[in-house]
């Protein structure tokens, strides 16, 4: 039998909202009430700029503000407004908040532009304390740590998909004659880099299509909890990472995002490690895309990590006949193990990692001219194969596990789950589709759902449920 779908409407998402949040409210906030208390989280520093910011007269607690956007997040709901309407409809949801009148949506707006600053940081705190609940749940897991990228579509006209589908349709028509070419990736060349109206929003592929975004950075543990959330075109952690390199654009989306991700990774791990350092992981989990010597080189010696789950990225395995390695780590002959591959000096080239270079044994210079003995040469190069080491080569090779072994392909599995972190933020805690165009509201949006996700970690913590500890919803099911 064919299962019949229709598009969700206002009014279903609003009908959902009301039986959960009206219907079942008083035993939900009573249980929140009983396991959360906000003001223990809400470091002194916030509180001093809140009060100081409003004056005597206060209408509206701080932790008001937290609790609704937190209970925002948690129930789903998709925009301010529908979020004002329940606080105006909800006198328990009122109450919960400590809302004796609810403020209007100028006032939700600016809370959260004035004090984003504040609102990492309360994120960042939380992260400390959930780190001992996170061990005590799961150790092997919490000391597991995912990383990826992605961007949240800002509210700007380039973001039209009439702007990128007129260009693709003219390119179509332009090129039909030539099935070689790409209008899509033609496009993405063609299109600007960022947002007139927002700088912030930086041209991006994701989900399958065109956009421009405001890139974050995200790590979790292997638990599926939000360790560390980085901004990392954001003028501060640029400012923080002057070495950073800034890669010019290519005519691929996908190289560009794969070499974002991967010199991102070692600027926000300086961070999470600077504002954490006693957090102790010992397993990196990544994709292809961080299958570097340099990024082997400072996952261990700088960070520590005693394993690097990485598959080898295809674009840097050679098709030739792979070299075999001595005792002694010395490159071998392909064809012959017994032979090991000629010194040719250390290379050092900006840009890239140092390494040593190898030469075919068999190749020598007869009158001028490179000549190799070997009957069934592996490589078409005038001078023979030739082939570098680096400093870091063990651990690609051996990163702390047997790589394509049965617990290699276990463990691996757990590196999607950054990615359903991702999807859990976007849609589930709706940061994804709202209608603005400002990176701080944005960057305080993400940390909000930041903040919930700890807030649930501790209330099921605390409520003896690890069971819940990525999502409260189905209690208040």
């Amino acid at each position: 039998m064919t299962t019949k779908y229709h598009q969700i409407s206002f009014s279903d998402i609003f009908s959902d909202c009301q039986n959960k949040l009206i219907d079942d409210s008083p035993s939900f906030f009573s249980m929140l009430s009983e396991h959360m208390d906000l003001n223990e989280f809400i470091p002194p520093e916030f509180q001093s700029a809140f009060y100081l910011s409003i004056g005597r007269t206060r209408i509206y607690p701080l932790h008001g503000f937290l609790s609704a956007f937190i209970l925002q997040k948690i129930f789903s709901i998709p925009t301010d407004s529908l979020l004002l309407l329940f606080l105006n409809l909800c006198k328990e949801l009122r109450d919960f908040c400590g809302f004796s009148k609810v403020p209007d949506a100028s006032l939700m707006s600016r809370f959260k532009h004035n004090f984003e600053s504040y609102i990492e940081l309360m994120f960042q705190r939380m992260v400390d304390y959930t780190e001992p609940i996170c061990q005590l749940i799961d150790s092997s897991l919490a000391q597991m740590l995912t990383f990826d990228t992605s961007g949240i579509e800002l509210y700007v006209s380039e973001n039209n998909p009439k702007t990128l589908n007129a260009l693709i349709k003219k390119l179509k028509a332009f090129y039909k004659d030539k099935p070689d070419v790409d209008p899509y990736k033609m496009a993405y060349g063609l299109m600007p880099s960022q947002a007139a109206i927002c700088p912030d929003a930086k041209q991006m592929y994701i989900n399958g299509h065109f956009c421009y975004a405001d890139k974050f950075a995200i790590r979790t543990n292997g638990l599926d909890i939000v360790r560390h959330i980085s901004f990392i075109d954001d003028a501060d952690f640029k400012v923080a990472h002057p070495d950073l390199v800034v890669e010019k654009k290519t005519d691929s989306p996908d190289e560009d995002k794969s070499i974002g991700d991967s010199t991102s990774l070692k600027p926000v791990l300086s961070d999470f490690f600077a504002l954490h350092p006693h957090f102790q992981p010992n397993t990196f989990l990544g994709d292809s895309a961080f299958d570097t010597i340099d990024t082997y080189g400072f996952l261990k010696n700088e960070f520590h990590f005693s394993r690097a789950l990485i598959p080898y990225n295809t674009r840097n395995e050679s098709s030739l006949d792979k070299v075999g390695y001595n005792l002694y780590g010395y490159p071998s002959c392909p064809k012959d193990p017994s032979l090991d591959m000629k010194y040719l000096g250390h290379c050092h080239e900006k840009g890239r990692a140092d390494r040593d270079k190898w030469g075919c044994p068999k190749v020598h210079m007869v009158k001028g001219q490179w000549v190799c003995d070997c009957t069934e040469p592996c490589s078409a190069a005038k001078k023979g194969r030739t082939t570098y080491t680096y400093e870091n080569m063990d651990f690609r090779i051996f990163p702390g596990i047997q790589r394509d072994t049965d617990e290699w392909k276990s463990l691996y599995k757990i590196r999607t789950i950054v990615e359903r972190a991702i999807n859990h933020f976007k849609i589930n805690m709706c940061v994804a589709g709202r209608r603005t165009r400002n990176h701080i509201t944005t960057k305080a949006d993400v940390f909000l759902a930041g903040i919930a996700s700890q807030l649930t970690v501790i209330v099921a913590y605390r409520m003896n449920c690890p069971q819940y500890i990525r999502s409260l919803k189905p209690l208040a099911a």
